[in-house]
């Protein structure tokens, strides 16, 4: 009775892990980030008619509105940029459906580095190729063993077959340890590289003295949340496999 207590409760914790973990590798909000960048140039003086000085023309005052903030979201599959007002909230914005119809979307399958807009591959970018990689690998295979011990799990249920408990719990434990290093190694990204460059790019040369807002995103906090339940799921299934072992 124990035993099949357990096995439920643990059941329950490895579809709601394995469900963060499709989650947050389906969705494009690891990174949110926001800039106030206008590339339009500001007016120049006129020149006086009649000699070589200069003359900056009176300017009638006029309410000018502030300029729109221009938003970034991105994940293993897309990254997407469109503009709102300079109140709204940047994680809220991303999570509407009505979003404007500038928005804009490029594949994102070489996130969390840079993408390259123009040659590829753009020289600027090479050296963070391992980085990338690393990351890629990691987030594929932690989310295939998830399944695949989710899997193994529920083949071995009806059998009460305790080798198959404790796989399925083994990959469990090592689908958590995964995406436990990909939230790892996206901080270190975060926190390490020049992320305003990042989110720049190119306009970073028209607007020096911008100000960029980066922030982590719902899909890195679902990866997280689905990480100590797929960890305690696993946990929970291997000694369910050695509990049944000892019983025979």
């Amino acid at each position: 009775m124990r035993v099949g207590a357990a096995a439920l409760a643990g059941g329950i914790f490895g579809v709601a892990g394995t469900l963060c973990f499709l989650l947050a590798f389906g969705t494009d909000y690891w990174l949110v980030a926001s800039d106030d960048c206008d590339p339009h140039p500001w007016p120049t003086p006129t020149p006086l008619a009649g000699g070589n000085d200069t003359k900056i023309q009176p300017v009638e005052a006029v309410s000018v509105s502030p300029s729109p903030l221009t938003l970034h979201h991105e994940g293993f599959f897309w990254r997407c940029v469109f503009q709102v007002e300079p109140t709204t909230h940047a994680v809220l914005a991303t999570l509407f459906t009505n979003q404007p119809e500038s928005k804009v979307c490029i594949p994102g399958y070489l996130f969390p580095l840079p993408v390259a807009l123009g040659q590829v591959p753009h020289p600027s970018y090479d050296p963070t190729a391992v980085f990338r990689g690393f990351w890629t690998v990691l987030i594929i295979i932690g989310l295939v063993l998830a399944l695949s011990g989710g899997f193994l799990l529920v083949c071995g249920v009806p059998f009460i077959s305790y080798k198959l408990h404790k796989l399925g719990g083994a990959f469990l434990i090592a689908a958590a340890c995964l995406f436990l290093s990909v939230l790892l190694l996206y901080v270190l990204w975060m926190e390490a590289v020049d992320v305003k460059r990042y989110i720049l790019q190119e306009r970073g040369e028209m607007c020096p003295k911008v100000q960029v807002s980066v922030l982590y995103g719902l899909s890195f906090m679902v990866a997280a949340a689905g990480v100590p339940l797929e960890l305690v799921s696993g946990l929970v299934f291997m000694l369910v496999g050695r509990a049944l072992h000892a019983s025979k």
